[in-house]
């Protein structure tokens, strides 16, 4: 077998079995290409987990304003706004959260309350009050949502005293 090769009236050399082999074996670079493919892989796990934890952040805090505003709500027989004050404790006690993405629902005894003086009328000694909240989470991750439609919900019961 001839290992020259005429081009354009020059001679070229071809290399030899042995030097295609030693470039074939030279690993310089592949810890680079390496790290190309699996980048995006571990980036992506890094930001879910960061993503994941800002919701659980959420979780908890909307949990304890929920029971902030249970709280005040059952305090709050015989007051003139019962309604207004349980709705402040609820957005006070979630300073993390957009304040007009948190929807509260207030009840007692089963019966919704969406005014001062209806809670007024329905604030009775010994009768369960419950306060709902809800806020969107976020779960998009390097453009990609994980959770579409995602809403984080919790509630709080307390007796009226």
């Amino acid at each position: 077998m001839d290992w020259t090769q005429k081009l354009s009236g020059r001679e070229w050399r071809l290399a030899p079995p042995r030097r295609l082999m030693r470039i074939f074996r030279d690993c310089r670079g592949v810890t680079a290409i390496e790290f190309a493919f699996l980048a995006p892989v571990f980036l992506t796990m890094m930001f879910g987990t960061l993503k994941f934890g800002v919701a659980m952040n959420h979780y908890m805090v909307l949990t304890n304003a929920a029971a902030k505003g249970a709280l005040t709500l059952a305090l709050s027989r015989g007051t003139t706004t019962p309604y207004t004050s349980t709705t402040t404790a609820v957005t006070a006690a979630a300073p993390g959260l957009t304040t007009g993405s948190i929807t509260i629902t207030v009840t007692v005894n089963g019966t919704a309350c969406t005014t001062d003086a209806g809670c007024s009328t329905l604030l009775v000694a010994g009768q369960p009050a419950l306060v709902r909240a809800t806020y969107p989470c976020d779960l998009t991750v390097m453009g990609y949502n994980y959770a579409s439609g995602c809403t984080l919900s919790a509630q709080t019961a307390q007796m009226v005293q």
